[in-house]
């Protein structure tokens, strides 16, 4: 009996190839047999056990390779493939031992060169990051680099650098700045009192790129010391003037709301004010009945507790009868 190809789990590379899918070719018998020594194979390579056996293929009128699952961690999906080869009259041999993903393997991305990896802001201190000869953001120097302040000081100077931006490099970093945290179109813009081209604090750049941006010097600004593009904004604008607190008023009442009535006036504190003062009146006159006058005997010494030059109070033995009517 023939033995029909068993198409093997999806590969990447040469064992993908569709054509060869296609070809249909038939599978030698004795190799297709010889599952045990391809088995023994990946065993040896896996340094330990090795799945089921997927599928049979043929390679060749008289090469086949044996597909296993791969039970390495880490290796979801993948198999080991184990190309057997013999000579029309000979005995099934190993050619070949490789793990290759399948559908559905976990696999590495795709590798990017490292020119292309790096990212705005990767550059770290002692790093290296030459531009390429071709950088279509540089023109050498000796050409007009469509900018009048590079050819003004290139002329005045009578030296200049080896390259100098492009329009393109030019272009590309306006267009960089412009959509950039420190551009037009950020929460911190919007909500500015008014933009960075009006404030004192911008210094402008030189040559084509002064119109449309400059680097701020405000040391209080987020952006101190960046490039901001002049329709950029901020709270620390140079003529930002903050309003005058507001005092807070306490509770008003509206006087619709309120029926207003007239105070009413009680007689009843006027009978009260009077009564202390008949009281008033009744005490001094019961003082004054108590008061009598006693007569003082003439050999009488005189009290003590008078002081010398205060006159003593009048007796009765020394008051004229006509001062007393």
């Amino acid at each position: 009996m023939n033995a029909t190809t068993s198409g093997l789990p999806a590969a990447s590379g040469e064992d993908a190839d569709p054509s060869r899918a296609a070809a249909r070719l038939p599978v030698d018998e004795l190799l297709a047999a010889a599952e045990p020594l391809a088995r023994q194979a990946a065993v040896e390579m896996a340094g330990g056990a090795v799945g089921a056996q997927l599928s049979i293929r043929a390679e060749a009128e008289l090469a086949v390779t044996h597909a296993f699952a791969a039970s390495l961690p880490g290796y979801r999906g993948w198999y080991w493939a184990v190309t057997l080869v013999r000579a029309p009259a000979g005995e099934p041999t190993v050619a070949e031992v490789v793990l290759l993903p399948g559908e559905g393997s976990l696999l590495a991305p795709e590798w990017v060169p490292w020119s292309e990896r790096l990212q705005p802001g990767d550059l770290s201190p002692g790093d290296l990051l030459p531009a390429p000869a071709d950088d279509p953001r540089l023109v050498p120097a000796y050409l007009d680099s469509d900018d009048p302040q590079v050819a003004e000081v290139a002329f005045e100077l009578g030296v200049g650098r080896v390259r100098v931006l492009s329009r393109y490099g030019r272009d590309d970093a306006a267009d960089r700045w412009q959509s950039g945290e420190h551009g037009p179109d950020t929460p911190m813009a919007k909500q500015a009192p008014a933009s960075c081209g009006s404030c004192g604090f911008l210094v402008a750049l030189d040559g084509s790129l002064r119109a449309g941006f400059g680097v701020c010097a405000n040391e209080y600004a987020a952006a101190d010391g960046r490039v901001v593009s002049v329709e950029f904004g901020c709270g620390a604008h140079s003529e930002t003037v903050a309003e005058p607190a507001v005092e807070e008023l306490g509770e008003v009442y509206e006087d619709e709301l309120f029926d207003i009535e007239p105070a009413q006036v009680s007689a009843q504190p006027e009978a009260e004010s009077a009564e202390p003062t008949a009281q008033l009146d009744e005490q001094v006159t019961v003082q004054a009945e108590q008061l009598t006058v006693q007569p003082v005997d003439a050999d009488q010494p005189v009290d003590a507790g008078q002081v010398d030059g205060e006159q003593s109070p009048a007796q009765v033995g020394d008051l004229d009868p006509a001062e007393l009517e």
